[in-house]
């Protein structure tokens, strides 16, 4: 799971390119990647550059659509091939590298609104056995009562429609989502649920913890990232791939107590990295700000890292950080950092460990969105600051220590803090000690020494051939 949002890059390094390589084609390839409509939407939005941005399963036909799609409207088409962060999400920034004026969006999708660019999302129509798909729906809910919200995955919502004729008439209070693009229009209706691009309308008096959820697709993060959300849910899925269905057996609640230890963790820290992990997701600057905000009145220090892609090798290099916290679409924010140095954490579970007005309500939220000030549904402001001398005392359930979790006033100035200041040298001149440096002080190990001057002057050698991993005269391996 930790290489689910990234890798290591090993496997990229040692893989072998032909000029030669070529995919088998697609028999349908206007119809999967819905050329009409995307040529329609770079016509009527009179485009004149589009990068078209394909996961690494679809790249093997990004020429062909490429070169279709140019003669079809004249404009001119940019391929973006490697993500500056998880594919689901629309990569604006390597498209404003280029000029683009749109994006057109290929494969799987958070469907995250984005901030500047008109985006069209083509999911590419995967197969589905929909005779099949409803047999098991009949076996998984055999009373034809029963209270049921379809949810799928994006490639497989072209079938949605077929799949509600089919059993709609059988069963009156199964609800089906919609798909949307970006944020509806309008404020939502009582009984309206809107999240990760879904949207339907619950009708039963006792609300959503009334209906159980039915998922059509194969099990991976979307499906994680539901079940957590909606928890109180009993869930069920149809995997079109392998034609079988379950009833969903992850224990929701030992996941919940994995989220909440990583909560216990965050109120020990006292120094935080925030990871951007998107530049696209609308929103994604204000939650910075706010956690920024948060993590000072906490009594924290805070560090805001662009690593790119995170790996637990990159995340390594900053010893000094007690935890990590990213910032990243709903679909990529659940990272399993089981494999790293220090945990990883959502925003919501930094809420859950530093604002003392928010309290466990059983609702998990994986959208940053939700957290923002203004409109957010869940945003909670943070309570007025209270005396040390009048703070409720805390104990650690991890370390046993007392811990302090009151709330400071906001600075009021950019001067530091007087505790950070300490004497530099004899003339008595003041240096400012970050957590950084502390942790850099302790260290027996500081890093390469210059040796000015004591160095001898050499000539220069040849150096070593090839890539770090595999240089030409260590030799290779024997089977």
């Amino acid at each position: 799971m930790a290489t689910a949002f990234s890798s290591d890059g090993e496997a990229a390094l040692r893989r072998e390119l032909r000029a030669a390589v070529a995919a088998a084609p697609r028999s349908d390839l206007d119809g999967y990647y819905e050329m009409g409509r995307a040529a329609a939407f770079v016509r009527d939005g009179g485009f004149r550059k589009v990068a078209l941005q394909f996961p690494d399963e679809l790249l093997a036909d990004a020429v062909e659509v490429a070169g279709r799609m140019e003669a079809a409207t004249g404009a001119e088409m940019y391929v973006l091939g490697d993500t500056t962060y998880g594919s689901c999400c629309v990569d604006e920034v390597a498209a404003e590298h280029v000029g683009a004026q749109a994006v057109l969006h290929y494969g799987p999708a958070c469907l995250s609104p984005c901030r500047k660019l008109p985006v069209l999302h083509i999911f590419g129509q995967q197969p589905l056995d929909v005779g099949r798909c409803t047999e098991v729906f009949r076996e998984l809910y055999p009373e034809q009562q029963s209270c049921v919200v379809v949810l799928s995955d994006v490639v497989y919502a072209h079938a949605m429609g077929e799949l509600e004729q089919q059993l709609c008439p059988e069963y009156p209070n199964v609800i089906f989502s919609r798909l949307v693009c970006g944020d509806p229009p309008g404020p939502a209706v009582p009984g309206e649920e809107r999240k990760f691009g879904r949207q339907f309308l619950v009708k039963a008096a006792g609300g959503l913890q009334d209906y159980a959820m039915f998922y059509v697709g194969a099990e991976g993060l979307t499906l994680t990232n539901f079940m957590l959300t909606w928890n109180c849910c009993p869930f069920s899925s149809f995997n079109p791939i392998t034609g079988c269905g379950r009833r969903e057996t992850l224990n929701v609640n030992r996941a919940l107590m994995r989220r909440l230890y990583l909560v216990e963790r965050a109120r020990d820290a006292s120094v935080v990295g925030i990871l951007v992990g998107t530049l696209g997701v609308a929103g994604y600057l204000t939650v910075l700000q706010h956690l920024r905000e948060l993590l000072s009145r906490a009594g924290k220090r805070s560090y805001t890292l662009a690593v790119g892609k995170p790996n637990p090798a990159k995340l390594a290099n900053f010893l000094e950080v007690d935890i990590f916290v990213l910032v990243a679409c709903a679909q990529n924010s659940l990272l399993d950092s089981s494999d790293f140095y220090r945990p990883v954490v959502t925003p919501y579970e930094l809420e859950l460990a530093c604002n003392p007005a928010r309290e466990w309500t059983g609702n998990y939220l994986t959208d940053f969105r939700d957290l923002l000030p203004g409109s957010a549904c869940a945003h909670v402001e943070l309570p007025p600051a209270v005396p040390a001398a009048e703070a409720v005392p805390d104990v650690s359930l991890i370390t046993g220590k007392m811990r302090a979790t009151h709330l400071c006033d906001p600075p009021t100035s950019q001067l530091p803090p007087s505790t950070t200041l300490a004497c530099r040298d004899q003339t008595q001149a003041l240096a400012e000690i970050s957590p950084a440096a502390s942790f850099l002080e302790s260290r027996s190990w500081r890093g390469l020494e210059q040796q000015l001057g004591q160095t001898p002057v050499s000539k220069a050698v040849q150096g070593r051939r090839g890539i770090a991993i595999a240089y030409e005269d260590e030799g290779c391996e024997q089977p």
